[in-house]
Order: structure tokens, then sequence, then C-alpha cells
């Protein structure tokens, strides 16, 4: 039996990519082993956007070169944007590696693992596909349904950013025709899926590339509208990641509007500092940003924020710190992704220097997590004797069924003996606030299984980018 293992570092995206990855080996006969040793194919699906991953990956790499020297048949492949990034030069720091693929090469995947499997020297693959651009197809699994899904609706990124490398790991941007993306999510729904995640580097500045040229500006909160009309049946939409200077008066009324869409969002801003957005090349100021910020949380009681922030960016003083700082607490995130500035190739911030010692970035870094955490424990024990709406994605480790809110806060929930509310939206009685989640108990008596889904239909073909499978919505 062959078999195929994949090991993914990174953002929803490449979780996104490595699920494609594993549908296009099964619909070449492979099915999923639980262990390196017992796998024909090793894929590692990487991301390049912080030193550390790259770090992961050659580490990882270096416990399957064992494998590899026991059995030479083995083929060993990276993907993602670390191997977009090196290309042929990966090859050369780890020549036991067979394979090398950019995200726009996963479908020639299988036709790869076969050539290396019959002698063929090691090979980069890493093309963009800039005339005519495809978007891997989620499927929807027959015998366990999936119940979230990614659905991607860009690639690529042109805000260039001057820390960051996607624009040349990811490429430029390139938009998904709307009736490919809504009879995905269709599709998704009727075979089970509860909860849809829009991607996309900026996802929220997406258009419809099949509409005239003339229209460029964001038609996103259209197609949010449109697949809450198609998929009734959806429980959730979400997005991920915006960013703040697309966050349009329509996108503000689809949030007041539309009850599927998560009264949560996740808007990075990197810097609290005017000065430092400025030599980020944001596009924004702090000013507009909080503008944004605030408009969104007014559209819908309860709405929360999360972001991204950096620190220790180049030239970044101590009051550009304090002005990050404050407005953390301005705009009231429960959540903060933080990371320390790291030198990335390729990217104009290079010219900058790093003139922040790690001391500093490690002591920022710390400051700032402490005054997140601090929101988001008091945000929690708000929510402490309430009642809410938890989609129940799985069991936890500890033996309770595991969810989140509609806002995607993380609950843990004592359900009924003999209930499996798996893949159901329930109502819960929060009991206790911990750390980072929250601990509930279901309430049983509002409990009613919905209907199980009667699996996909067949859609119309429609022309357009395909899959990896070669099918077309």
């Amino acid at each position: 039996m062959k078999r195929y293992l994949v090991q993914t570092f990174g953002c929803q995206m490449n979780v996104h990519d490595s699920r494609r990855i594993e549908e296009v080996l099964e619909a070449d006969g492979y099915s999923h082993a639980d262990d390196p040793s017992l796998a024909n194919v090793l894929v590692v699906n990487t991301c390049s956007v912080r030193e550390k991953a790259e770090h992961k990956l050659m580490s990882l790499l270096g416990t399957f070169r064992p494998l590899k020297e026991a059995r030479p048949d083995l083929v060993i492949a990276v993907a993602g944007c670390v191997a977009q990034q090196e290309g042929e030069k990966l090859l050369k720091k780890a020549p036991f590696v067979d394979l090398i693929i950019g995200p726009d090469n996963i479908p020639e995947l299988p036709d790869l693992v076969h050539g290396a499997q019959s002698g063929a020297p090691p090979r980069a693959r890493t093309e963009f596909d800039l005339v005519a651009p495809e978007f891997l197809v989620a499927r929807p699994r027959v015998e366990r349904p999936d119940i979230t899904a990614y659905v991607t609706v860009m690639k690529g990124c042109d805000e260039r950013c001057t820390y960051c490398i996607v624009p040349y790991t990811r490429g430029p941007e390139r938009y998904r025709p709307e009736d490919e993306i809504v009879g995905e999510i269709v599709r998704l729904v009727e075979g089970g899926v509860r909860e849809v995640t829009l991607l996309g580097q900026t996802v929220n500045s997406w258009y419809d590339p099949s509409r005239p040229k003339d229209r460029r500006d964001s038609e996103f909160a259209g197609l949010l509208r449109r697949i809450v009309e198609e998929a009734p049946d959806l429980c959730r939409l979400r997005y991920t990641s915006p960013h703040p200077r697309h966050v349009t008066p329509e996108l503000l009324r689809a949030h007041a509007e539309l009850e599927p869409l998560s009264p949560h969002v996740h808007l990075p801003v990197q810097s609290g500092s005017n000065r430092l957005l400025k030599r980020m090349l944001r596009r924004y100021t702090r000013e507009l940003y909080l503008e944004k910020a605030t408009a969104l949380k007014g559209c819908r009681e309860g709405l929360t924020l999360s972001t991204d922030i950096i620190v220790g960016f180049p030239g970044e003083t101590e009051e550009d710190f304090l002005e990050t700082l404050s407005l953390v607490r301005e705009a009231g995130f429960v959540s903060v992704f933080g990371f320390k500035y790291s030198p990335r190739p390729f990217t104009p911030a290079l010219k900058l220097g790093d003139d922040v010692s790690e001391a500093d970035k490690d002591d920022r870094l710390q400051r700032l997590f402490a005054v997140a955490e601090e929101q988001q424990q008091a945000h929690l024990r708000s929510l402490d004797t309430t009642r809410q709406r938890v989609l129940i994605e799985g069991r936890s480790k500890h033996g309770h069924f595991s969810g989140r809110t509609e806002r995607h806060e993380i609950v843990h929930v004592d359900a009924p003996e003999g209930v499996d509310p798996i893949g159901e939206v329930v109502e819960v009685d929060v009991v206790r606030a911990n750390r980072h989640s929250l601990n509930a108990v279901m309430d049983g008596a509002t409990y009613t299984p919905s209907p199980k889904p009667k699996g996909p239909r067949r859609l119309p073909m429609v022309s357009g980018g395909g899959s990896a499978q070669g099918a077309k919505l």
C-alpha cells in the first residue's frame, strides 16, 4: 500500500495547501500514514514569513535523512513558501531531498513523485501560474466529513510591505472568479461542512476577475452576501486576513446584516507608531486603523478584534513601542499574535538594517504579551455564566468536547451522557473562564441533532480555473 505523510508549518493558507496536497496524493492511490517510517512519500509544507520556520524545516529534514538512507525509494518533498524562496538552492542544502515544489505547482506532485521513484534526479518546480491562474479546490469528504473548511478567494500580494516576503513566495495578486468560489462552498456545505473561512493575503481586496477591467474596487462584501444567499445551511462564515484599508462601508454593512458572518475579525496592524507604519509601507496611519477598528466593533454588538504585531522593526524606539501598547489597549484586542522582526530575503527592509537588539526585542515581546493576555483574560471572564452558541469540532485531549463560539473563543464542553454533538451548533452555559479558553456545560434540553447531509449534488460545469483533481465547479 502506498502511503504519504504531510507535515505543515505556517498559516491557514499552508494548512489549506496541505489539505490539497493530501487530496492529489489520495487521488493517485495513496493513503495517510501516521508515522514517517511508514510513508512512501514525505512532504514538508513550509512557511518563510519568519526565519524560525526555516530553522524548523532544516531540523525536521535532518530527522528524515536516516529514513532516506535506509530506504532510498522514499520520496522526500519540500513544498510551500521556503520551497518557492530557495528553489534549487534547497537541493544543495539538503541533497537527500527529491522534490521542491512551490504553492502553484501542487497539482504536479503525483507526476513528480512517479519520476523520482523511476530514478529521475532531484527537481525543483517553482513556477507561478500568472497567465492562467488555477485555484486548488476543496472537496467534501464522504466517510469523515469536515466540519470546517478553508476556501481560497485570491493568492499572492501586491501590498509590498517592506518586511514581508510573501509577494516573492506567493507572487502577485490573482483573484478567483465568484462563481467558482460560491460553487465550491455550496458543495462543501452540502457535504457536511458547517463553517467556511475565506482565505487570501489581503482577502477583503477581492474582486471578480471575470468582470470588466475598469472594476478594481473591492467587491468582497458582495461576495459574502452571495455566499450566505446560496449556501443557506452554512452556519458560520469567516475570512482572513483582511487589510485595514479595504474595510469598506459595504463590508461594515455586511457585518451588521449577515447573521452567519462571524462577529470576530482578525485585523493585522503590525505597529501603533505612524513613523514605523510608514517605514513598513502599511499604507494607513494609526488614526485610520483605529477608525476602521471602531467602525467594525460598532456595526455589530459584541464584535471582537485580534491582530498581528511586529516588535523590533528596524528603527523602533521605546517611544514607538509604547505607542503600539497604547493602540493595543485603545483597540481592545482580545488576542494578539506578536512576533520579533527577523530579516527576510528579498525584502526592502533589509536596507534598513536590524538595529534593535535581541534583548530589546525579547523584552518588548514579553511586555506586549502581558498587555494582550490581561485583555484576553478580562474578555473571557466577562463571558463567565453567559450562554454561548458553540460549533463542536471534536474532542479535546482531556475528553471534553471542544469547539468555538461565533466570536472564535475556544470552549471545552461537557455534554450529557450518550450525546455526541460533533458537527453541531449547540447552546452551552459557561461555568469557568480559563487562561485562554472557556469551560461550559451543554444544555441538553435545547439540543436537537440536525439532519445528516445528503452529500454533494452535481453542479453544472463552468469555465475558469480548475482544481488539483481536474474538476471544475
